[in-house]
């Protein structure tokens, strides 16, 4: 009885997951007409002209570059910086530690919406002060979302580098190694799905956020998020272009997160036990 509920259960759930995923596939090889008339579960006419013609409508290719190279600088950075942080709030017991990262974790109640205007202000202020521009780069749009990638990281591999034994560090110490040699050497390898539970969290935090990158970028540095708009003009919306572009976009996080599946439930179950 409990064996066919909980089968009964897991279809229901893989059926309401799986039907806007099937919409969408659908809609992006049927013709304009067909999307914009009554829904039908199979096309009256199957076209792949919408992953052709997506590339022409908007400047795709561009949108991609351009949240690959902000998400991929984001992942990165945020990464080593929550590895080195989260190596000294384990390893070190310094006065205030618990108080730091209560402060980090709290970061994350408020909503982004709230950091907008603050952020923009300053922005425009070093662009001001230093000429350095934050306003329409990606280089401003990587800062802004370290801001709210670094907190979880550096909470989540604090608890997790807690799980590595320390006489792992004592060990390496003991044959010459210095702290950070440890660090790289030693504590790194053995923290692995930590790491990649904190990449993966970075890069899917910068590859799908909206709010910002609408207002944080221009022409030229718009981000795919926000590049979907483009598809919907005074005259039309092209409906199975932007479920095609959809599913295209999708892709790189899929098969991402598919190949590091198991790493990064282990790092997330660690981290939250250990914290």
């Amino acid at each position: 009885m409990y064996r066919a509920f909980r089968a009964l259960a897991l279809a229901a759930l893989a059926l309401f997951t799986l039907a806007p995923v099937y919409v969408m596939a659908l809609s992006s090889v049927k013709p304009l007409r067909d999307v914009q008339g009554p829904f039908t579960w199979w096309p009256s006419e199957i076209t792949f002209a919408p992953y052709v013609e997506m590339w022409r409508t908007v400047p795709l290719a561009a949108y991609f570059a351009n949240s690959a190279v902000v998400a991929l600088c984001a992942m990165a950075c945020s990464t080593a910086i929550a590895l080195f942080a989260g190596y000294a709030v384990s390893r070190y017991r310094f006065r205030g530690r618990r108080a730091f990262l209560a402060t980090v974790l709290s970061t994350q109640m408020f909503p982004g919406i709230l950091f907008l205007l603050p952020l923009f202000l300053i922005f425009a202020n070093v662009d001001r002060l230093t000429g350095l521009e934050l306003i329409n780069s990606r280089a401003g749009l990587t800062v802004t979302y370290l801001t709210f990638s670094l907190p979880f990281a550096v909470w989540l591999l604090a608890g997790y580098l807690d799980s590595v034994p320390r006489e792992l560090d004592e060990a390496a110490e003991v044959d010459g190694a210095t702290p950070l040699g440890a660090l790289f050497r030693v504590v790194a390898p053995a923290a692995r799905p930590g790491l990649v539970a904190v990449a993966v969290y970075s890069f899917m935090t910068a590859w799908g956020e909206v709010l910002f990158a609408s207002v944080l970028t221009d022409q030229d540095t718009r981000t795919l998020a926000v590049g979907l708009q483009a598809y919907a003009t005074q005259a039309n919306v092209y409906w199975n272009q932007v479920m095609a572009a959809s599913l295209v976009i999708s892709v790189p996080v899929v098969l991402g997160f598919l190949a590091l599946q198991r790493y990064l439930v282990a790092g997330l179950t660690a981290g939250a036990v250990k914290s």
